[in-house]
């Protein structure tokens, strides 16, 4: 029994330093991958580490996370680096909170890449690269804050140039209305006198005509009278300064000498004619 348990000691022992000697091998391998620049065949090597022999070191999975982000596979990377963010680690918990920046700073989110590279910081202040990365990002972020700015006072002040001109233009259109409605004004006035003027006034007009058709004219030299019409029966009367009522009494009087002389001749015998005298 001894002797079985003693023999199983050894093959676990040979297994262990043959698992071991395979492990290191491939971290081995994959640091000269990395070192050479073929990302691929690193990446192949720590993803055997990590799934194959459950290697559970955290610099693995960050030289994993590393070949996976110069591969531009950004998402396993950026999980992986995720997953170290939180690791016990300092120095690992710093460079993963930096590459985590990077990577947001690619994508240009620069106030979350501005708050990993706090964080990495955070976690280990002598990370110069992160620091670096720090205050060159916050300066960029203040000067494009600075011409953010600027850029929102040149707009506003065209703006207010753009408003000032409209109204000006709008003011200097009203007042040529205001000037052109005032000259067309007075050249209408203008026109309604001359008109006037040529038309007259009425009033003058009939009186002047009242005047000529009571005036006679007088003939021109060399020109015949004009027969005058005859006037009026009224004109007669006005005239001989008889009212009307008083030329109806004259002319009823007139009227009834006339039938009583009518009637005496009648009353009067007629005597024949002598046939032996001539008629006249």
């Amino acid at each position: 029994m001894k002797y079985l348990f003693g023999l199983l000691v050894v093959l676990f022992s040979v297994n262990d330093l043959n698992k071991i000697a395979k492990v290191n091998a491939l971290k081995k391998e994959a640091k000269e991958a990395f070192q050479n620049e073929d990302f691929e065949l690193a990446a192949v090597h720590y993803r055997m580490l990590v799934d194959s022999f459950q290697v559970e070191d955290e610099n693995v999975l960050l030289n994993l996370a590393s070949a996976q982000y110069h591969l531009n596979d950004t998402v396993s990377a950026y999980g992986n680096y995720s997953e170290l963010s939180s690791s016990s680690s300092n120095a690992v918990k710093s460079i993963a909170e930096q590459q985590l920046g990077l990577m947001k700073y690619n994508e240009q989110k620069y106030e979350e890449a501005l708050h990993h590279y706090k964080q990495s910081l955070k976690a280990d202040p002598t990370n110069e690269d992160s620091r670096y990365n720090y205050e060159l990002l916050k300066k960029l972020l203040k000067e494009q804050e600075e011409e953010e700015k600027q850029d929102q006072n040149e707009d506003q002040e065209n703006k207010d140039e753009q408003e000032k001109q409209d109204q000006e233009k709008q003011d200097q259109e009203k007042k040529d209305q205001e000037e052109k409605d005032e000259q067309e004004g007075e050249e209408k006035k203008e026109g309604e006198g001359e008109e006037k003027d040529e038309e007259g006034d009425p009033e003058e007009e009939k009186e002047k005509k009242e005047g000529e058709e009571k005036e006679p004219q007088e003939p021109e030299e060399g020109e015949e009278p004009k027969e005058q019409p005859e006037p009026s029966t009224e004109e007669k009367l006005k005239e001989m300064n008889i009212s009307e009522e008083k030329a109806q009494m004259i002319l009823e009087a007139m009227k009834n000498n006339e039938i009583q002389y009518i009637q005496q001749n009648k009353r009067k015998p007629t005597k024949r004619r002598d046939s032996k005298k001539p008629d006249w």
